[in-house]
């Protein structure tokens, strides 16, 4: 099994606020918004956008995540660096992180198990 494309797009930023109404001043509608300074927005039926903030001293990160149907089904193949298995997460899925032959780290996200 392989992945089913871009899921959404994590971004973390030193300003919640400001990051919200930027993306929302390019056509982005926010779904909602946390107690803690994040909050998910979304452009029509494309993929949402999470946004949290993070501390001034933290390099803010963007990290792509692709859909995985069923974590119990997917084959990484030879290729693919699996940095984490897929694992829990305190929202509701189970998310793995893989690495590409440059280095650079991804995100695959599959439903929480049944």
């Amino acid at each position: 099994m392989t992945t089913e494309g871009i899921e959404a797009m994590y971004l973390e930023t030193h300003n919640w606020g400001k990051a919200a109404k930027f993306f929302q001043a390019l056509g982005y509608e926010l779904e909602f918004a946390t107690d803690h300074n994040s909050g998910q927005l979304r452009n029509g039926d494309g993929p949402w956008l999470f946004i949290a903030e993070v501390p001034e001293s933290q390099e803010p990160r963007t990290q792509i995540v692709f859909k995985v149907p069923n974590a119990d089904e997917f084959e990484a193949g030879d290729i693919v660096e699996v940095v984490t298995p897929f694992e829990k997460t305190h929202y509701g899925t189970r998310e793995m992180t893989v690495r590409d032959p440059d280095g650079r780290t991804w995100t695959l996200s599959a439903p929480g198990a049944a």
